[in-house]
C-alpha cells in the first residue's frame, strides 16, 4: 500500500535549548539560544492523551507532528506560528510507521518567559 506524504503545511516552530548566558562566577541567567526551525502539522490532542496528562499534573496546548531532527528533546522551549508563545516540549515521539521519518512533539504552555536572541 502507497503512503500519502506527509503534509506539514499548518506553520513553523521555532526551537530553542535553554543555556545559561551569565559570565563565568555571576549568578545564572537562563536564555534561549535558536537550534533550528521545522514546518509542522497541527495534530488533534485525544481525550486519552489528556486525560492521561491530567493524571500526571499536566496538560498538552498542542500537539505537532515535524520532520524528525534527532537533537530536538524534551529539555527545549518551542515558539510556534500559531500564538508566538513559548512551550515545553513535554515529549517527542517518533512514529515507526510513517515515511519521511518525523515526529509528534507534545507542547505544554511554559510558565517562565525566556529572553529570546
Amino acid at each position: 500500500m502507497k503512503q500519502k506524504p506527509q503534509p506539514f503545511n499548518d506553520g513553523t516552530v521555532a526551537i530553542y535549548s535553554v543555556t545559561n548566558t551569565a559570565a563565568p562566577g555571576d549568578a545564572p541567567v537562563e536564555s534561549l539560544t535558536a537550534k533550528t526551525s521545522l514546518r509542522f502539522h497541527r495534530r488533534t490532542v485525544g481525550i486519552q492523551r489528556q486525560y492521561l496528562a491530567m493524571q500526571a499534573g499536566a496538560r498538552v496546548d498542542y500537539l505537532l507532528r515535524c520532520p524528525y531532527r534527532p537533537e530536538v528533546s524534551t529539555l527545549d522551549v518551542s515558539i510556534p506560528t500559531l500564538d508566538g508563545k513559548q512551550y515545553r516540549i513535554t515529549a517527542v515521539q517518533v512514529p515507526e510507521d510513517v515515511r519521511p521519518p518525523v515526529m509528534d512533539l507534545t507542547l505544554e504552555r511554559s510558565e517562565v518567559e525566556y529572553d529570546l536572541p
